[in-house]
C-alpha cells in the first residue's frame, strides 16, 4: 500500500525558512515522479516542484525558483521541499504525490498518490 506523509508545516514570518518532507513507503520512487503542490484558500491546487529519478528532472514552478529546492534522500523515500524568503502568498497546504511523469504548475491530474498535506502559514 502506498503511503506518502508530508511533515513540517507551521507558522513563518515573512523572509523566513521552512523544511517540509514527504515520507514515501510502498513504493520505489526510481520508477515515479514525486511531487509538492499546494493549495491556497479559495484558489486552485498547483505544482510547485517535482523530480523525477526516471528522466533526472527537476522543475520549479516560476513563482518559487531560487527560493525553494527539491532534494531526496540517499535511500529515495523521503523527498524534501526546502524553502526560503518566504512570502505571505506562499500559504497554502502543501502536498506531497507521486505520478508517471513530473509537473509543475498544474492542478496534479493523473498523480496517483497523495499525502493529507501540511499547512504553511506565512504571516507576522
Amino acid at each position: 500500500q502506498v503511503q506518502l506523509a508530508e511533515s513540517g508545516g507551521g507558522l513563518v514570518q515573512p523572509g523566513g525558512s521552512l523544511r517540509l518532507s514527504c515520507a514515501t513507503s510502498g513504493i520505489t520512487l526510481s520508477y515515479y515522479a514525486i511531487g509538492w503542490f499546494r493549495q491556497a484558500p479559495g484558489k486552485e491546487r498547483e505544482g510547485v516542484s517535482c523530480t523525477s529519478r526516471i528522466d533526472g528532472s527537476t522543475l520549479y514552478t516560476d513563482s518559487v525558483k531560487g527560493r525553494f529546492t527539491i532534494s531526496s534522500d540517499n535511500a529515495g523515500n523521503t523527498v524534501d521541499l526546502q524553502m526560503s524568503s518566504l512570502k505571505p502568498e506562499d500559504t497554502a497546504v502543501y502536498y506531497c504525490a507521486t505520478g508517471p511523469v513530473c509537473q509543475v504548475g498544474g492542478t496534479g491530474y493523473g498523480m496517483t498518490h497523495w499525502g493529507k498535506g501540511t499547512l504553511v502559514t506565512v504571516s507576522a
